[in-house]
């Protein structure tokens, strides 16, 4: 299954794709313009994919993007837009992949729980983000 989550205006906030997703060949989830492309390959045994290496091509990314890989456990996940104002949540658990692609994000882990992030660099610390109060427990809208 494959989930996207938009605000009410139509910005992407996150792709969720489920461990249960399978889907033939090659498939991208992202536009081209996205500075984070997330894709998902399904190739059959013996398929091979030439070697290859990237070429040095200069990008400039104005936003970090954020890919989470769910190893274990489940996580509560909460979006933002980007006036900080919590549109709604979904629950991702082991095998699942999520890409945090605009506004904001929080987190509650629902159970021990281990991810793996990928992001782009390098890390700029404190001037990477801005900090906002979690929405109340009470006010989740689970979908």
């Amino acid at each position: 299954m494959l989930e996207y989550i938009h605000t009410p205006s139509k910005i992407l906030l996150g792709i969720i794709i489920r461990s249960s997703y399978k889907s033939d060949g090659i498939k991208f989830f992202t536009g081209d313009d996205s500075s984070q492309q997330l894709g998902y390959m399904n190739r059959a045994e013996g398929y091979i994919i030439q070697p290859h290496r990237h070429n040095l091509v200069p990008r400039e990314v104005k936003l970090t993007q954020e890919v989470l890989v769910i190893k274990s456990g489940k996580v509560r996940v909460d979006f933002y837009d980007d006036a900080q104002v919590y549109i709604e949540s979904r629950v991702v658990e082991k095998g699942d992949v999520i890409l945090l692609a605009n506004g904001g994000h929080g987190f509650k882990m629902l159970e021990d729980a281990e991810m793996i992030e990928v992001k782009q660099g390098p890390y700029c610390g404190e001037e990477d983000k801005v900090r906002f109060v979690q929405v109340d427990d009470e006010q989740i809208v689970l979908k």
